[in-house]
């Protein structure tokens, strides 16, 4: 930081693009510009709790390339920008307030969609955007500030939507060829000789009509749960709800997904009643990866 330059500004400047640094020195009480629109997102979220540099980090990162920066920053959504940035780095209070006055105001402008409908958009669109897609960095962190918040999500969300009413999304969610649920079968399990070739297949098609009967909500619990790891905590978090309801709600999706798995074994498979609960056994040590392998899919993502 050279003396003349304040704190925010020399956050700028180290993570500006080094072609914007002449054009940033140049402008006029960058200082108290950057200041007014910290203040802004903490007067708008105070219960966010948002290191300025972060604030400053995120913002450097989506300057525009080219273009008057003047007009750039003085324009900037600075409240908008520092709820992104505090719910890219997973903080709490932003992820709730998010879920609260920004994800379930844009589900009333998603149109005439019915209520199921709905729901799976805002979970694909709470999974791209808050936690990322296959391990990269969540969406919000792409958000720049060159416009609302409510927006651009609602933009994300509608996209979201046409991919489903496609039907690709809503098709490739529950399939997976058998030989993927055939080899997680076929590891080193003591029951495993209950399942040959044709047993396996069945396995797996009783999965994937089991989940196909879930709720929409249900398969979202179990995907955020078992497949992506999520602790109840977090989940509450993202749903605004107590951890104990979360809980509560997982536990009966996981339970009921077993349980039809069950009747769809029995419908399907010729077995008494001893082999089909050993079945079933493996089947729930099994659930984890199961799931991972049915719903963790590029399309559902």
């Amino acid at each position: 930081m050279t003396p003349t330059e304040a704190p925010l500004t020399a956050l700028l400047l180290a993570h500006a693009p080094p072609e914007r640094h002449d054009a940033l020195r140049a402008l006029p009480a960058m200082e108290s510009l950057l200041e007014a629109h910290l203040a802004r997102g903490r007067e708008e979220w105070p219960a966010v709790t948002l290191a300025p540099g972060d604030f400053v980090r995120h913002l450097a990162r989506h300057l525009p390339t080219e273009g008057r920066l003047e007009d750039a920053l003085q324009q900037l959504r600075g409240a908008d920008l520092y709820l992104a940035c505090a719910c890219a780095a997973g903080e709490p209070q932003a992820l709730e307030l998010f879920e609260r006055h920004i994800l379930q105001k844009v589900a009333a402008r998603l149109g005439q969609l019915p209520r199921s409908a709905v729901d799976e958009v805002l979970q694909v669109a709470r999974q791209r955007l808050l936690l990322g897609v296959a391990g990269s960095t969540p969406k919000i962190a792409e958000f720049s500030g060159r416009g609302s918040l409510s927006g651009w999500v609602r933009i994300v969300a509608s996209r979201i939507a046409g991919e489903l009413l496609s039907g690709d999304g809503r098709q490739q969610r529950l399939s997976e060829p058998p030989q993927a649920l055939e080899r997680m079968l076929s590891g080193d399990n003591p029951e495993r000789n209950l399942l040959q070739a044709h047993s396996r297949q069945v396995v797996t098609e009783s999965l994937q009509a089991a989940l196909a009967e879930l709720s929409e909500r249900e398969r979202a619990l179990l995907r955020l749960h078992h497949v992506l790891g999520l602790t109840m905590d977090r989940i509450a978090t993202m749903y605004g709800e107590p951890r104990s309801s979360v809980a509560r709600h997982v536990v009966q999706a996981r339970e009921r997904l077993l349980k039809l798995t069950h009747r769809e074994l029995a419908t399907r498979l010729k077995l008494d009643g001893q082999e089909l609960q050993s079945l079933l056994g493996l089947v729930r040590s099994q659930l984890d990866l199961s799931l991972h392998r049915l719903m963790d899919s590029p399309a559902s993502s």
